[in-house]
C-alpha cells in the first residue's frame, strides 16, 4: 500500500531503502493501521521528537515546555482506493488520544506542497505554528508547515 501511495501521491518524497524500517523508526512510540473490507487502508505513527523535526521546537518555545513534552504524529497515509471514508481523521484521532494519554502534546510537520494533508489537519482544528525550510540532505531543501494539535 505504501508503494501505491508513493506512486500516486509522491509520499514519502524519498522512497526508503527499507519501507519496514521507515515505518518503524527507533523513535516510534506507537502505530496503528485501519482495515477496510479486510485490507489495510491506512497507517499512522506517533514518535518522540527527533533532531530533524521542526514542530516540537516551535511548540515547546510557544508553550514554555521541553520538546520532551511533545509527540510527533507521522507516517500518515491512506490507500487511494480507501479515501473518502474518514480514515485519515480516524487515525489522527487515535494518535492524538494516545499522545494525550501519555501527557504529550501532538505536533507534526507536513510538506507545504501537500495541501490535502494540510487541509485535513486544519479541518481537525490543528494550529499552524510556522512554515519553515528544512535541509533533508545537502542537495534537498523542502518547505514544511508545522502544526500543533489544538489545546
Amino acid at each position: 500500500m505504501l508503494a501505491e501511495v508513493h506512486e500516486r501521491d509522491g509520499y514519502p518524497v524519498n522512497w526508503p531503502d527499507s519501507p519496514g524500517a521507515w515505518l518503524t523508526p527507533p523513535s516510534l512510540i506507537a502505530s496503528w493501521v485501519v482495515e477496510l473490507d479486510g485490507r489495510v487502508a491506512g497507517h499512522i505513527g506517533l514518535s518522540r521528537s527527533g533532531a530533524g523535526d521542526a514542530a516540537p521546537g516551535l511548540w515547546s518555545a510557544r508553550a514554555g515546555v521541553s520538546t520532551d513534552a511533545t509527540a510527533v504524529v507521522n507516517r500518515l497515509f491512506v490507500a487511494p482506493w480507501a479515501r473518502g471514508h474518514g480514515i485519515g481523521a480516524l487515525l489522527m484521532g487515535q494518535a492524538v488520544a494516545e499522545a494525550q494519554d501519555r501527557g504529550l502534546h501532538p505536533v507534526l510537520d507536513v510538506l507545504a506542497s501537500d495541501t490535502a494533508a494540510a487541509a485535513l489537519y486544519e479541518r481537525l482544528g490543528w494550529q499552524l505554528l510556522a512554515t519553515v525550510e528544512q535541509h533533508w540532505s545537502p542537495e534537498q531543501r523542502v518547505t514544511v508547515r508545522c502544526y500543533a494539535a489544538a489545546t
